[in-house]
C-alpha cells in the first residue's frame, strides 16, 4: 500500500498521488459509496456511531456552514475518523492563477457575472499564448473573446448549436474581437482540428473533454489547456480510464456513472432562490418516498423522474399526486399530507447530515479522475502542470490541466 503523501500537485509524481488517492478512497468507500437520499440508515452509521451521533445533533444552519467549509468539517470529524486528517494533504494543489483578464462588464454582453470572472481567471492562468487558439465547445465564445486580445494569431471556436455560433460571431464582430466560431459536432468521427493550435476548454463536460484530450493527442497539438466538468456525462455506464497506468491497476476503484457524479455535486454559486426551491423539492421527494413505502409495505426507495417545472408553484399534495401517477401507484382517497410533508422535511435534515460525510470525498474523487488525464498526457509525451486557476468561491470546478507537447528528434525531423 503506498504511503499517504505530505504534499501533492507539483511536489509528488502523478502516479504516486493517484495511488495514494485510490488507496484512501477504496479503504473508506463505506463512507461515500452509497446514496443518502435512498438510504435512511447507511452502513457506516454502525461502524462510526460517534460520527453519526455528532452529525445527528446538527441543525440546518450548522449543515449550511459545514457544506461551505468542508476542510473544517474534516478537522472536526477526524476526532472520530482519524483517516479524515489525511484528506488535506491528498487534495493540496499548486495555485496556477495569474492576472485577472476578465472582459470589462460593458463588453461582456450575455455573459453571466461568474462566467465572466471564471473566463478571466482561466485566461490569466494560461498566459503567455504563442499559438492560434482553438476554443472547444465554445458556446457564444465567452472564453474565446476573453482570450482574443492576448492570442497572437486570434481565436477560432467550435460549437455544435447553430444559434450559439451565430450569436457568438455577431458579438465578436460587434466588439472587433479576433474570433471566428465554426459550427462543428466535436464528437463526429471525421473531426479534424486545425494544425498547430492551442486547444482550450472551460468546463467541457464528460465525453466532450475526453474527446478534446484524445483528438488533441492524436493530432499532436502543441498545447492543451482545459478545466474539466461533469465527469458523469458520458456514454459509458462505468468509468473508463484513459491512461495505461490507471488501466493497469488491478485494485483501482470501479465507479458507476452515478458515483462519478459525486465529484461535481458541490455548489457554491447557486442563487438563494434556486437553493430554497431545490431543497423544497428534495423534501417533497423524501415525503413522497415515506408515503410510498407505507402504501406499498416495502422499505425500498422508488425513483421518481424529474418533476415538471409547473409543480414548483404548487404544493406537496399536488407533487404526490403527480409522482404517484408516474409510478402507477394508487393513492387512497384520504392521505395525511401534512404528516408526510413533515416527515420529508425531517428526512431532508437527516440526508443533509449524512451527505456531509459523503461530500468530504468529492474533491479527492475529482482529483482521482483528473489524475488519470494528467497521466495519460504524460504518457503521450506532454509536459503537464495542473492545479487551481481560481478560488473555490468563484467555482468549485477550478482545476486546470495545462499540457505542452515535448517534441522529440523524430517529430522535429517530420516537421521540417
Amino acid at each position: 500500500m503506498p504511503e499517504l503523501i505530505a504534499g501533492c500537485g507539483a511536489d509528488v509524481p502523478s502516479d504516486q498521488h493517484w495511488l495514494a488517492l485510490n488507496t484512501w478512497l477504496r479503504d473508506h468507500r463505506v463512507l461515500w459509496q452509497y446514496v443518502p437520499f435512498a438510504t435512511p440508515e447507511p452502513e457506516w452509521c454502525l461502524a462510526y456511531s460517534a460520527t453519526a451521533r455528532r452529525l445527528g445533533a446538527f441543525d440546518s444552519a450548522t449543515c449550511d456552514f459545514y457544506e461551505q467549509h468542508p476542510d473544517q468539517l474534516a478537522d472536526l470529524l477526524s476526532e472520530d475518523v482519524p483517516a479524515l486528517a489525511q484528506r488535506s494533504s491528498l487534495i493540496r494543489l499548486p495555485d496556477l492563477s495569474g492576472a485577472d483578464l476578465s472582459l470589462p462588464e460593458t463588453r461582456a454582453v450575455d455573459m453571466p457575472g461568474r462566467k465572466r470572472l471564471q473566463a478571466g481567471r482561466f485566461a490569466g492562468a494560461i498566459q503567455p499564448l504563442s499559438h492560434r487558439v482553438l476554443d472547444w465547445c465554445c458556446g457564444k465564445g465567452h472564453l474565446a473573446r476573453t482570450l482574443a486580445s492576448t492570442a497572437p494569431s486570434g481565436v477560432c471556436g467550435m460549437e455544435w448549436a447553430s444559434s450559439l455560433v451565430q450569436q457568438g460571431n455577431a458579438l465578436a464582430r460587434r466588439y472587433g474581437d479576433a474570433v471566428t466560431i465554426h459550427g462543428q459536432d466535436v464528437l463526429a468521427p471525421s473531426l479534424q482540428m486545425p494544425a498547430d493550435t492551442h486547444a482550450v476548454a472551460l468546463h467541457a463536460c464528460g465525453d466532450l473533454h475526453k474527446r478534446l484530450l484524445t483528438r488533441s493527442v492524436q493530432q499532436r497539438l502543441p498545447r492543451i489547456s482545459f478545466s474539466p466538468c461533469c465527469y458523469h456525462l458520458t456514454r459509458d455506464t462505468r468509468h473508463s480510464p484513459l491512461s495505461h497506468f490507471v488501466s493497469s491497476q488491478s485494485d483501482r476503484l470501479a465507479l458507476s456513472t452515478r458515483e462519478s457524479r459525486l465529484a461535481v455535486q458541490e455548489t457554491v454559486t447557486a442563487p438563494a432562490r434556486e437553493t430554497v426551491q431545490r431543497e423544497r423539492l428534495r423534501a417533497w421527494r423524501l415525503g413522497f418516498d415515506g408515503l410510498q413505502r407505507a402504501l406499498r409495505s416495502s422499505d425500498d426507495y422508488l425513483p421518481v423522474p424529474t418533476s415538471p417545472t409547473h409543480l414548483n408553484q404548487g404544493d406537496f399534495s399536488g407533487f404526490c399526486r403527480w409522482a404517484a401517477q408516474t409510478k402507477a401507484l394508487n393513492l387512497p382517497a384520504h392521505v395525511d399530507y401534512p404528516k408526510w410533508q413533515a416527515y420529508g422535511e425531517q428526512r431532508l435534515l437527516q440526508v443533509r447530515q449524512h451527505e456531509l460525510v459523503q461530500h468530504l470525498f468529492r474533491r479527492p474523487l475529482e482529483l482521482w479522475l483528473v489524475l488519470d488525464y494528467v497521466l495519460y498526457l504524460q504518457e503521450q509525451g506532454f509536459q503537464v502542470r495542473w492545479g487551481t486557476f481560481c478560488e473555490r468561491e468563484s467555482t468549485p470546478r477550478n482545476l486546470l490541466i495545462d499540457a505542452c507537447l515535448k517534441i522529440n528528434q523524430t517529430e522535429r525531423q517530420g516537421l521540417r
